[in-house]
């Protein structure tokens, strides 16, 4: 293991999806969106990243760009992007504008998390009129035209957005995307905040497939953990139950709002089959006191050995989810990271 003085702490991120939780409003997210944003990056974070998701009331991150504007504008210094935008849903002329703008309002502050999943129910990819995700790659190279370098005589050209070179990340829960940002020489982050099964065989997959490239010339990744922090270990074991929750409605096809946590998780109203789902799901998920984070997050990265963590919290109350960041970038003090290549 490095000695953990010779650089500095893995840096740490956040995925943030605008939770709309019960009794709640959209509004009341946005604001705490902000504030989450405004919070981790006084306390150190490098990322604020927002997920596109489409059909669920309790995620408001559905016109992810214009909330990263909104994010941006309020903060200073972190970075600020898609975890990621669905590009199957859109054309990569118009994705390459918003960011282009989104670029030249806060330079050197966008990052721009690619998915292939329509990130939603069927329903909700056909009324997006979302493409096969077999088209993903070439519509990763279209959008990567249009921000690259200025083109003596382009048929169509990103204004703004040509000649931005905003950082382009591939964002995966299985071999696909790792085999292609391996391919192309990208940054890759694994959703093992919900999808934990191929972690591993993704990060070696795609360490092993690298080709350096003008962007990186060795592998760069980055992991999404769940985790929920508290003051003790039963506290964290209560919040968590809100994500719980939610993850089971899912699971029976009923998303809903997220839900206000139970005092206990034995009163969880699961049977063995949606348990076993919810926990497969949650399997990377690390819930307790400072101490339990700390253990979770140095045995997390000793296994991984991902340059980034993207933290993922899902929590009722505003003030527990705030609290909870706070502990994380405590507990990850005391890591031990490894050297990792430099990023943006």
């Amino acid at each position: 293991m490095p000695d953990a003085a010779r650089f500095p702490r893995t840096p740490l991120s956040v995925l943030d999806l605008a939770h709309v939780r019960s009794g709640g409003a959209i509004a009341e997210a946005f604001r705490n969106t902000v504030d989450l944003a405004r919070h981790a990056e006084s306390l150190g974070y490098k990322r604020f990243w927002l997920a596109e998701h489409h059909n669920i009331p309790g995620i408001a991150s559905a016109a992810t760009s214009v909330l990263i504007g909104h994010v941006a504008e309020a903060t200073k210094t972190i970075r600020v992007g898609s975890g990621g935008i669905m590009l199957p849903n859109h054309a990569p002329l118009v994705i390459a504008e918003q960011f282009g703008t989104l670029e030249t309002l806060y330079p050197g502050r966008i990052d721009l998390g690619l998915g292939r999943a329509p990130g939603g129910d069927a329903s909700a990819a056909r009324a997006l009129r979302t493409r096969s995700s077999d088209e993903f790659p070439a519509l990763v190279e279209e959008l990567r035209r249009y921000l690259g370098p200025r083109q003596p005589t382009p048929a169509v050209a990103a204004y703004p957005g040509t000649d931005s070179n905003i950082p382009i990340w591939l964002l995966g829960s299985s071999l696909f995307s790792a085999a292609l940002a391996a391919e192309l020489g990208l940054p890759f982050a694994f959703a093992s905040h919900f999808q934990p099964q191929h972690l591993l065989e993704a990060l070696d997959l795609y360490r092993r497939s690298f080709r350096p490239s003008q962007v990186l010339d060795r592998p760069y990744t980055m992991a999404g953990v769940p985790v929920i922090a508290a003051e003790d270990n039963d506290e964290a074991r209560r919040i968590a139950t809100s994500a719980q929750q939610a993850s089971l409605n899912l699971i029976r096809n009923h998303p809903g709002l997220l839900p206000a946590p139970l005092a206990s998780p034995d009163h969880l109203d699961w049977n063995n089959f949606e348990r076993a789902v919810v926990e497969a799901r949650m399997a990377a998920a690390i819930v307790g006191d400072r101490e339990r984070v700390r253990q979770g997050l140095q045995l997390f990265l000793d296994e991984t050995h991902v340059d980034e963590l993207m933290i993922v919290t899902a929590a009722y109350d505003h003030a527990a989810r705030l609290r909870s960041y706070e502990i994380v970038a405590q507990a990850l003090e005391s890591t031990a990271p490894s050297e990792a290549p430099t990023l943006k």
